[in-house]
């Protein structure tokens, strides 16, 4: 099945492959000290949160990641 915007940061992580793409496009991701909190959230839920948007984050790029690591793992 692959990742979408309903998939939450946690799945995401727990994947090998999206982990690796995920660490390289973010690499402070995984230290952040609110990941323990946001991790059941959907990365649809994430996008809706100021801060996230403050990092210039955007529905566009995170749809271009979830084609990359879908297309790594298919």
């Amino acid at each position: 099945m692959p990742f979408t915007l309903d998939s939450t940061l946690s799945e995401l992580l727990e994947n090998a492959v999206a982990r690796q793409i995920l660490l390289e496009k973010a690499p402070d991701l995984a230290g952040h000290p609110m990941i323990a909190f946001v991790k059941s959230m959907t990365l649809r839920s994430l996008l809706g949160i100021p801060q996230v948007a403050q990092y210039g984050i955007s529905v566009e790029k995170v749809e271009k990641v979830l084609l990359e690591i879908n297309t790594a793992i298919s």
